[in-house]
């Protein structure tokens, strides 16, 4: 599919509260069949996904162990995660330790999946995830573990405000340009203040 029409279908998809702030570009080289093109996600005239940009709003980790020790991410322990230990370890474990395993277990999740997800944004033909993100489910974008499906998800006017709340839970384990954009989504540009 041709990219104004790509570009026409991600912009009336779009969530009116964004409008104006979200846009979507395109750059590379016409005449070269060998250069490829690359479209971009541009929040308030600046690449989001960029990850060399200096002071960018979302955090971008250099290694597992630095996203393991980011004092910023905070996870909440329910019980269901301390039972969750509890049973690995056939009751074995003191009570007063489950919540610190199940906290460490929380921090070793996120940080493989957000290291994991952060390697793979560069792979990524925007064009060829925007035609996945148009031809799947909303729920199924919202799940993956693909940062650019789950942000074109958050963006899209279809997905309410009370069903993004309900995601706060799924929202922690995300990457920071994900969480980055739903706060933003949820609370407009006053999230900015925050990480």
């Amino acid at each position: 599919m041709a990219w104004n029409k790509v570009r026409q279908q991600l912009e009336e998809f779009l969530t009116p509260k964004l409008k104006g702030t979200v846009e979507y570009t395109r750059t590379g080289y016409r005449y070269h069949v060998s250069k490829n093109t690359n479209c971009y996600l541009v929040l308030d005239k600046v690449q989001i996904f960029n990850q060399s940009l200096t002071g960018s709003p979302i955090k971008w980790y250099e290694s597992e162990q630095e996203a393991k020790g980011d004092d910023q991410v905070r996870f909440n322990i329910s019980e269901e995660d301390i039972n969750r230990v509890r049973q690995s370890s056939g009751g074995k474990i003191p009570e007063d330790r489950l919540r610190i395993i199940a906290q460490k277990n929380k921090n070793n999740q996120y940080a493989k999946t957000v290291i994991k997800a952060q390697t793979d944004l560069p792979k990524i033909d925007f064009q060829k995830t925007v035609n996945t993100f148009l031809t799947t489910s909303i729920e199924q974008s919202l799940e993956s573990d693909d940062i650019m499906l789950n942000v074109l998800a958050i963006i899209d006017r279809r997905v309410g405000k009370k069903r993004l709340e309900k995601m706060s839970h799924i929202m922690e384990l995300k990457h920071p340009s994900v969480r980055y954009i739903y706060k933003l989504r949820l609370y407009g540009k006053d999230s900015k203040k925050w990480r």
